[in-house]
Order: structure tokens, then sequence, then C-alpha cells
């Protein structure tokens, strides 16, 4: 089986993993969570981040058909909607799940009809198993829940993209106390259906903040998981593991961009158009239950 070529970017601002992955034999490609750089004191944008994929795949002669967001994330913007300005053909796609996150979201930003509940902001939505090819690969679309219920894996090849649902080994799993997570439901996730693939299969993760001061990394395999996640690993019960998820992430802050990249990301990465000033607006809620944990 020919493998994915696998491209990782570094977001260092939100220790994000992009990817661009291609098949070999076709140069057919997609770019895999991409961020847009964002400077929450100044609230200044800016593409030098996704200008790097852009570059990479001319560099490379890629042709860029898809862009996948394995959820929508609360820690960076997305760059979808400036790489579609650069790509007009690339289609931005994510789990049907972006409904539920959509219609939990709204309110609380009292965003109105400035964000539809039907997932249209969305050129497709995935559903669970759908597949789909990168060139001459197989793909296919894993739903993952848990962390949030949209919540998707891509299974390129042998190349498995978690999205948050796993960490490096040594960093486990990701939080379950946004709207809509659920430990149990993540538990579930992992151990039914990504620990259900071979051993051998390459993991790439979304995130990583270099635990015990190691240097940051992108890739590790199912098997490694197995053995070593220090949340999920084999002989782990689901009990243990809510427990632990619940207790760990009671101790947790909000993100440091939640509230911008949420209104931002349930949008696929579109801006809100600019008032009669010519000036966007992002709104920040307050004593909602987004500000209560501190």
């Amino acid at each position: 089986m020919t493998s994915a070529l696998v491209h990782p970017f570094f977001h260092a601002q939100s220790n994000t993993w992009s990817y661009v992955v291609s098949d070999p034999a076709t140069r057919g490609a997609v770019v895999i969570d991409p961020c847009l750089d964002f400077d929450a004191a100044s609230a200044c944008t800016a593409t030098h981040s996704a200008q790097a994929l852009v570059d990479f795949v001319a560099a490379e002669k890629l042709c860029v058909d898809w862009i996948l967001e394995t959820h929508a994330h609360a820690d960076h913007l997305s760059a979808a909607q400036w790489l579609k300005t650069q790509w007009p053909s690339v289609r931005v796609a994510i789990g049907e799940g972006i409904r539920s996150v959509q219609k939990a979201f709204r309110p609380i930003f009292n965003l109105g009809e400035h964000v539809a509940l039907d997932g249209t902001h969305f050129d497709h939505l995935f559903t669970d198993d759908e597949g789909f090819s990168v060139g001459q690969l197989r793909a296919r679309v894993i739903a993952v829940p848990g962390h949030t219920s949209d919540s998707m894996a891509y299974l390129i090849g042998d190349a498995l993209f978690t999205g948050d649902s796993l960490f490096m080994p040594d960093g486990g799993t990701a939080r379950c106390d946004f709207p809509g997570g659920d430990a149990g439901m993540l538990f579930r996730s992992i151990r039914e259906r990504l620990f259900a693939l071979p051993d051998s299969t390459r993991v790439f993760v979304c995130h990583d903040y270099g635990p015990g001061g190691r240097a940051v990394a992108c890739e590790t395999t199912l098997g490694a998981q197995r053995v070593h996640n220090i949340h999920v690993r084999d002989g782990i019960s689901e009990a243990e593991f809510v427990a632990l998820r619940n207790a760990r992430d009671a101790t947790l802050s909000m993100p440091a961009l939640i509230l911008p990249a949420v209104q931002v990301n349930l949008r696929a990465g579109a801006l809100p158009e600019p008032e009669d000033n010519g000036v966007r607006y992002l709104k920040i809620p307050l004593d909602t239950s987004l500000s209560s944990k501190r």
C-alpha cells in the first residue's frame, strides 16, 4: 500500500500541528487544521503560517482538493477561508456534528442568523465512515465525539489524523468540558474506533505541548498509544478514565483564544462581515458558562 506523504507545520502560538498530506503518485493533496495568526492584545490577524502552507504546496506542485477540519477549534482561528482565496476550487469540510456545536454556541454569542445551524458555512459535512480520496489514496472519516460533538479523525492510507482526541502518549487526551463534551464518550471513541485500527497505523496529533520539557513532536503509532498513553492505554477502564479526565478538566482554565476562535470557526474560518465603518468586530460575552471557570 502506498503511504501518504505527511508534511507537518507547527503553529507555536497555539501549539497546533497543521498538515499537508499528499499522494506521491498523483500529487493530490489535502490540508488539515490550518491556522490563522491572531494577536489577542492588538486584535490583529496575519497569514504568515497559512502562507507557509501555500508556499509549500506551490514548491511541491501539489493540487489541494480539501481543507479538512478535525473539529471547530477553541484555541486558534482557522485559516480555511483565507486559503480558499488562494485555492478557489478547494472545499472546506468538517464532521456533521458541527450542527450541534453551532446550536450550543450561537446563543452564548447571540449570533442570530450570522451563524446557521445547518453547517452550510462549510462546503461539505462528512458523515461517520464516509470515504473520499486523496489522489489515488483511499481515505475514511471516523467520528470520535467526546472532546467535542463534532470531532472527527481522518484515516488517509496508513496515516491517522486524530485531532484533539489523542495527544502524544505522554500527553494523553484532550479535555471534555466544553459544551457537548463527554469523557465516557471520548474513551469509547478511542478504544472502540481508533484502537480497532492496526498497531502500525501512523498517528499524527493536532497539538503537542512538550510535556516534561521535551521537544514538540507530532507523530507516533497506535501501538505506542495502546501501550504508553498516560490516560487511555490498555488496562485503564472507562470509569478510571472518566474520573481522571474529569478531575484534570476541573483544574483547567478556558483556552486563551476560545472566544474569538469559536466565533470564527463555527463559520468555517470566515471572519465577521465589516460593519458600516469598515471594521470587523468579534463579541466577548461576559459572565457566561465559558467565563465561569477561573
